[in-house]
């Protein structure tokens, strides 16, 4: 059997162990940036004798197994020491034997960096060790009695270059690398030990429930779909049980070597929850299966105001001395890593709770956390995703229908005119040299800004990038020497958003538009705006080994396949939903719209008109979605003035809802006034109400997506208009560049978006195979051919209705189920 570990894995183990200073690895101005770029500039200019990303990888042999060390040097320098003049060929990471003896070999790792070289002394230890490492694989597989490493540090702005080198002997590295492993070996010894109960335990599990129709071949996708290393896209309905249908044929994959780790993805705390709760199942089932729940630092951490700072933090303090301590104690006493089992063990450590989460991550076999540790370039995992890492990794993302839009929201970056004279003003008394290069930006962006009336696409924006390198070099340095500064604060925030837009702007390819825009507060931003994300979503994906994408409104799938980095070969599928289309009454009404041209009083009081003989003839819970507030208070005026009456109650979302305020919300639909919202969520509650209520709400908004509402909770969902995003300068960026790429770019900006909205909200309605209800679609447009080409398969038996026949036809239709 073995035990994989990458290199990066390794040497944060041994910033953990206490084998390097920790200091400067644990602070996050210190951090080095990838500068992938720079990597490959310097490669290019390297002569014969350099290879560029090497793979290596060694094998470290116990007595009962072998851990794999994996990785990818940035180079490896080879050259002829002997009287031969021939470089020699460097073929799967070895050097021909007769060679050996005869040449130098040089591993070269290089960073990338805006601090000023001339203050770096001495090569960062987190990073000699990673060299380290790949000096002591190359040199023990070669037969080499000595070797080199050289840490190569280049400016991102400048391009300027500094080396760092380090001559060892071979036993040297060896006795350093066997220290480190022996210290390794105890976490090794129990992933082992782990790892054998865990595999028994797969082979013996079995599907938990009876299959429903289809639900066993959906299974069987997933598992193939894994097999052939392959991406699988998902439409799945309501009640098939998509999250125990993707789980469970990934477990077993993992069973049968076919996954190391699986990554469970999500946009949503709740969707979380019920990823962990079938992990649960399973293992109350039989499955040994260990599992984290990764949850972001600013709600998991202990402190009031959250600071990363030793000194502020008495968690922070004396972290790396304590943390490896109380990970063993966790790992060996649970395998459930939520978030409430963090809290306790990283208090009984007194460790950071979030960097523990993070740890965690390396010893369990299911990761459950949002798209960014996976997706987003600067909160990407790198201890598994660092450019060059590939694992056997699956990946399942949950409501894949989201990453559209978070691709693109993760993959773009901002920066407004205004923060620049902010913060100006603020460093003015404590640092001339920023203030002066905060004017320097602010005036290429002036120049940007007088060229701009309402937007303007931007094809070239390089002198304000060279400003802002500038800038941002100056406060690496400001923020390494000023460690007491009273505005470090203010700097330090602002340094991480120029730091993003920099790394964004590496990414710019044919993906991106650049865009300027006076915003409606009379600010003015620079924005580079990810169009299309299936490019770097791919890169992301490539680094496992299969990709499973999901949800219940993943129409139509070729779009969802051509934004998610969909290839050749891969797969879709369509999911039998296991409803009786008949439990559902789909209504359309042919004499109503949303329309801009159309909005007057005389519309507004005919969908107000459609609501009350929609609900008068069953009492219940009912939500109401609209296009937008204003639309929304527009008709509830209408409806309370005209339609109001004592069995008919009222609530409307507003415009800024807490998380108090929503539970309160949803707890008038479930009849429960104290519980939690996790809990109101899962609520299955059947009473026959003698009184409606009427829920005012958004499409699009915190109501129409990832609430369960199951039986009478909610009956009954009304959807005004067809969900079209507000037309705005975004929007006809992304129309016309789809229009450029052969597409309808109306439906991808547009149309695609909107329908999205509106069958996530009609979805709220069926969650489980017992329920019924009705959902009315207002808007004449559901009838155009458009629209209902993007219709689910199950609502091929909808009804047009009309103000006037719309209650007949929904009594008609309660009549058969009560």
């Amino acid at each position: 059997m073995e035990i994989r570990i990458s290199v990066r894995g390794l040497v944060e183990f041994i910033l953990r162990s206490g084998n390097i200073d920790n200091r400067k690895a644990a602070s996050p101005e210190n951090a080095m940036q990838e500068g992938g770029r720079i990597h490959r500039m310097i490669q290019r200019r390297m002569g014969a004798e350099y290879h560029a990303e090497v793979g290596l990888s060694f094998c470290y042999p116990t007595p009962d197994y072998d851990i794999i060390i994996e990785g990818r040097a940035d180079g490896i320098i080879i050259e002829n020491s002997g009287e031969r003049s021939a470089v020699p060929e460097l073929t799967d990471t070895e050097i021909p034997a007769d060679m050996a003896q005869l040449i130098t070999a040089t591993i070269d790792e290089i960073k990338g960096t805006y601090h000023d070289l001339t203050k770096i002394k001495e090569a960062v230890p987190v990073h000699l060790a990673q060299a380290k490492c790949y000096a002591y694989f190359f040199a023990s597989q070669n037969h080499l009695k000595s070797i080199r490493v050289r840490m190569t540090y280049c400016h991102l702005e400048t391009e300027e270059i500094r080396y760092f080198h380090h001559d060892y002997a071979y036993a040297e590295l060896k006795e350093w690398f066997e220290e480190v492993m022996e210290k390794y070996r105890k976490w090794a010894d129990y992933s082992f030990t782990w790892q054998k109960i865990r595999q028994s335990s797969i082979k013996e599990l079995k599907f938990p429930f009876a299959y429903r129709e289809g639900q066993k071949e959906l299974v069987t996708y997933v598992y193939q779909t894994i097999y052939h290393k392959r991406k699988l896209f998902i439409e799945a309905p309501t009640g098939v049980g998509k999250t125990i249908s993707t789980i469970f044929p990934a477990v077993k994959a993992v069973g049968e070597g076919m996954g190391e780790k699986i990554f469970y993805l999500t946009a949503k705390t709740i969707t979380r929850t019920v990823a962990e709760d079938t992990f649960q199942l399973l293992r109350d089932k039989g499955l040994e299966f260990k599992t984290v729940i990764l949850t972001a630092k600013e709600k998991i951490c202990f402190l009031e105001e959250m600071e990363c700072n030793p000194e502020a933090c008495p968690y922070a303090k004396g972290h790396y001395d304590r943390v490896n301590e109380a990970m063993y104690d966790l790992l060996t006493q649970e395998d459930s890593f939520h978030r409430e089992k963090i809290e306790e063990y990283a208090k009984k450590h007194r460790v950071c709770p979030f960097e523990m989460c993070l740890d965690m991550s390396l010893f369990s076999d299911a990761v459950i956390c949002d798209y960014n540790y996976v997706f987003d370039p600067h909160v990407y995992l790198r201890r598994f995703f660092a450019e060059g890492n590939k694992g056997e990794y699956l990946f399942l993302i949950d409501e894949a229908h989201n990453l559209v839009e978070r691709g693109r929201d993760m993959y773009s970056a901002l920066l407004r005119k205004e923060d620049f004279l902010k913060l100006k003003k603020t460093v003015k008394e404590y640092s001339p040299k920023m203030e002066k290069q905060l004017e320097k930006c602010n005036k290429e962006l002036l120049a940007l800004k007088r060229e701009c009336i309402n937007y303007k696409i931007e094809e070239y924006i390089a002198p304000f990038v060279m400003a802002l390198n500038r800038l941002s070099s100056t406060m690496e340095d400001y923020l390494e020497d000023h460690e007491d500064s009273p505005v470090r604060k203010e700097i330090l925030e602002f340094y991480f958003e120029v730091s993003h837009f920099l790394g964004i702007y590496e990414l710019v390819d044919e993906n991106y538009v650049t865009y300027s825009q006076m915003e409606d507060d009379g600010s003015f931003i620079l924005k580079l705006f990810c169009v299309n994300p299936a490019k770097n979503l791919l890169e992301c994906m490539m680094k496992g080994r299969s990709t499973i994408l999901f949800s219940a409104t993943l129409l139509p799938i070729q779009y969802y396949k051509t934004l998610l980095g969909a290839k050749e070969g891969d797969y879709e599928v369509y999911a039998k939903s296991v409803f009786r289309p008949e439990k559902r009454g789909l209504y359309i009404g042919s004499d109503v719209t949303s329309k801009y041209t159309r909005r007057s009083e005389m519309e507004y009081y005919n969908i107000a008109s459609y609501i009350y003989e929609i609900v008068k003839n069953r009492h219940g819970n009912y939500m109401i979605f609209f296009p937008s507030h204003a639309f929304l208070r527009n008709v509830y005026d209408v409806f309370m003035e005209h339609f109001a009456e004592e069995q008919l109650e009222c609530i409307v979302q507003e415009d800024y809802m807490n998380e108090r305020s929503r539970e309160e919300f949803l707890n008038r639909f479930t009849g429960n006034e104290s519980c939690d919202l996790s809990k109101v969520i899962q609520m299955d509650i059947e009473i026959e109400e003698e009184r409606s209520l009427l829920g005012f709400c958004v499409l699009g908004g915190i109501f129409s997506e990832g609430i369960d509402l199951k039986n009478d909770s909610l009956i009954g969902a009304i959807i005004v208009g067809t969900g079209l995003p507000q037309v705005c300068n975004e929007r006809e960026i992304l129309k016309k560049y789809f229009d450029g790429w052969g597409e309808n770019g109306f439906d991808y900006a547009y149309r695609y978006p909107g329908m999205n909205k509106v069958l996530q909200a009609a979805g709220r309605v069926i969650r489980t195979a017992e329920d019924v209800g009705i959902v009315a679609l207002l808007d004449e447009r559901f009838l155009n051919p458009s629209y209902q080409r993007l219709f689910p398969r199950e609502w091929n038996n909808y009804e047009v209705v009309t103000t006037t026949r719309v209650a007949k036809r929904v009594e008609r239709f309660w009549n058969e189920w009560l």
